[in-house]
């Protein structure tokens, strides 16, 4: 089968809300197929920092080396760890957060469950595989581990099958796996596949998704210059809700003590002077571009007076 050709999804409102500008620099914290890369370095004569842990990418990398020459730079490695990626401060990040079409559109990397192949799912092509999961987690973990990440309500039948089945011998496909799970839920024509939220689960285990997207968010906002531009392109409700939240807080839209009285005010000046209203790609695109269905994209600007200088977690003392 011919692969999918790979679309950036909501290009033009990324580029729209990242405003790039000459002799400025970018980060795309996503590399993939290079079509924010490409697309940004095409906009304005600026900069270009591309981070990508998929070693697969690297031949896309050379193209776009020969085609800007100095004006992109490609760095090997996670975006959790932006901080000791990037050394120079940046104008703009953007995150197209999850799997990307390459990956599912070829069979041996074991994203997909409509293709037979080794149950893998690792970005990286190093560390725990997804088989290594299903075939040592004991049931409970594994019931937790497929309801939290892949918020399956069935996640304790799945588990149950997946034990009774490796019993007997290891689960070592994609295919394997995903006939367990329709012994649990039946295929039906109008619904999502029933395959879908444990392999999500299992996928976002494997490459640490949702941790590796809090340390990127916070590492981007402290190398952002002031009024620099944060935006993030998501899939799925766990994502989009830890982009929110995270948005909200550094925008000081933090809770009152009551729903019935106002917010607290903030002590400090909040970092971000600015965040958007959700953006859903249109129908056009959605036609266009199955995969853009489910897309949400959220754009933060960071306080250009007197921010406070670094986001702090839970633990940090202020």
């Amino acid at each position: 089968m011919t692969p999918v050709k790979h679309i950036p999804v909501m290009l033009n409102e990324v580029l729209a809300h990242l405003r790039p500008a000459n002799g400025e620099t970018y980060v795309d914290a996503t590399f993939g197929n290079g079509g924010y890369t490409q697309a940004i370095l095409d906009s304005a004569d600026c900069k270009v920092i591309a981070l990508d842990r998929d070693p697969t990418v690297l031949p896309r990398v050379e193209e776009i080396k020969k085609q800007y020459g100095k004006r992109f730079d490609f760095k090997s490695g996670c975006f959790g760890n932006i901080d000791e990626l990037i050394s120079e401060p940046v104008d703009g990040f953007v995150f197209d957060i999850g799997v990307s079409s390459m990956q599912l559109d070829i069979a041996e990397r074991g994203f997909s469950f409509a293709k037979e192949a080794p149950l893998d799912m690792r970005m990286s092509l190093s560390g725990i595989t997804a088989a290594d999961i299903v075939n040592n987690l004991s049931e409970n973990d594994l019931a937790d581990l497929i309801y939290q990440y892949g918020e399956e309500r069935k996640s304790r039948q799945i588990a149950r099958k997946i034990v009774e089945y490796r019993r007997h011998k290891p689960i070592v496909t994609t295919t394997e796996l995903a006939n367990i799970i329709y012994s649990v839920i039946h295929r039906t024509h109008d619904t999502i596949d029933p395959a879908t939220r444990t392999f999500q689960a299992l996928r976002i285990a494997v490459n640490d998704e949702l941790e590796e997207l809090r340390r990127g968010l916070q590492a981007a906002v402290n190398k952002l210059t002031p009024g620099g531009r944060l935006v993030v392109v998501d899939f799925h409700s766990l994502e989009d809700r830890i982009v929110k939240n995270f948005f909200n807080k550094l925008a000081g839209k933090t809770n009152g003590v009551s729903r019935y009285l106002p917010e607290a005010p903030s002590k400090e000046q909040p970092l971000f002077c600015q965040i958007t209203k959700v953006i859903a790609p249109t129908k056009t695109e959605c036609a266009a571009n199955p995969r853009a269905r489910s897309a949400k994209l959220r754009c933060a600007v960071k306080n250009s007076e007197n921010p406070i200088t670094a986001y702090k977690s839970k633990g940090d003392k202020r």
